[in-house]
């Protein structure tokens, strides 16, 4: 698309977080989305949680201070893109509500729009999946300190959309994202 002049049209950018419990469908949500809105001809970026924190935290662990620090750190380079126009689609468990928080208040600091989606897959149905074989190892004692298996996720109160994937296919969920968006003229 071009403005009247013939200059590409400047998009809004925005980051739409994508939350929720290890295996609950996030990352496949945010693939999905991405390719459409670049089929629509947007500018996407996605921040997948554990490439990021390679990338950016491997100081890290999985302490609660810790996952703090990587989601902040996430939020941050999100909220950097989205300023500039590119549509951030960011899968991250993000498991504290405070987190999750402190990251919405920056982009709010910043007039930079920011969507908060919980993939609300019920623990049961992430372990089924299991696609990191996170639940299984958990179980047998291989691994600690996985969310929502012995390690606490905080529900979002009041998400701007809330996916329960168990009852859709990925591509309505990817539908309803891109219908936020669109309602929230992002998309």
């Amino acid at each position: 698309m071009s403005a009247s002049n013939g200059t590409p049209e400047k998009r809004p950018g925005g980051t739409v977080w994508l939350t929720g419990l290890p295996s609950a469908g996030k990352s496949t949500i945010a693939i999905g989305l991405a390719e459409r809105l670049r089929a629509d001809g947007h500018r996407v970026q996605v921040l997948d949680g554990d490439e990021v924190r390679a990338a950016l935290s491997p100081d890290l662990g999985f302490s609660k201070e810790d996952r703090d620090t990587s989601v902040r750190r996430i939020g941050y380079v999100a909220e950097l893109l989205a300023e500039h126009g590119v549509t951030v689609v960011v899968p991250v468990i993000a498991p504290y509500a405070m987190s999750r928080e402190a990251v919405r208040d920056r982009h709010a600091a910043r007039d930079v729009p920011y969507l908060e989606v919980h993939v609300a897959t019920p623990v049961e149905v992430c372990a089924d999946r299991d696609v990191k074989s996170l639940y299984a190892r958990q179980a047998a004692g291989e691994i600690s300190g996985l969310t929502g298996a012995d390690d606490p996720y905080e529900v979002p109160v009041d998400p701007d959309l809330r996916i329960h994937t168990q009852h859709q296919t990925v591509e309505e969920s990817v539908r309803n994202v891109r219908a936020l968006l669109t309602a929230r003229g992002l998309a």
